[in-house]
């Protein structure tokens, strides 16, 4: 199958081997529990285990790919006033520009087609020192605060992939 007739599909599924063909991906084994950081390397071929070394680009960033699912038996309970619309809407009104403004770059947003409560989107950063900065940054901003509290989506613990671009990719 060649990334023709993948990116033609256009499902999730699609976009997921897209970037499982044209990254070493890293999956996350362990997530700080009040943030859920990934603990992972990710980024230039020095920063790395030795395992994916040889596969990774020498000057490789760091791309984080996010999966965002709503919980939606707690939607309506609480304090949880959205479902995957409202999270579509933050992200939309000023989430992608938080992080921008963070020194982040966002690759891409996407529904999941095959599960429609689920969000999906992929950061970029220099190195994992950058990833680390730009999530202090995010978490500290005012207007992530606000924004939260307008749209306060109940989520299942999210899905992170950390990433390295190989030394084939066309996506540096």
């Amino acid at each position: 199958m060649n990334k023709k007739m993948l990116a033609g599909a256009g499902s999730l599924c699609a976009i997921v081997m897209l970037v499982v063909m044209n990254s070493a991906i890293q999956p996350i084994k362990t997530m700080a529990a009040q943030n859920d950081t990934p603990l992972s390397a990710c980024g230039p071929r020095g920063q790395l285990p030795a395992e994916v070394t040889s596969n990774v680009d020498v000057n490789a960033r760091c791309f984080e790919l996010r999966m965002y699912t709503v919980d939606t038996d707690r939607v309506g309970t609480g304090d949880f006033n959205g479902g995957i619309d409202a999270l579509h809407q933050r992200f939309r009104e000023e989430e992608v520009a938080i992080f921008e403004r963070n020194g982040a770059e966002i690759i891409g947003a996407w529904q999941d087609v095959e599960s429609p409560n689920t969000l999906v989107y992929m950061l970029a950063y220099r190195d994992r020192a950058h990833r680390e900065e730009v999530w202090q940054g995010f978490a500290a901003d005012p207007a992530w605060q606000s924004l939260r509290l307008k749209y306060n989506v109940p989520l299942q613990r999210p899905q992170v992939f950390m990433l390295s671009n190989t030394d084939y990719s066309a996506l540096k």
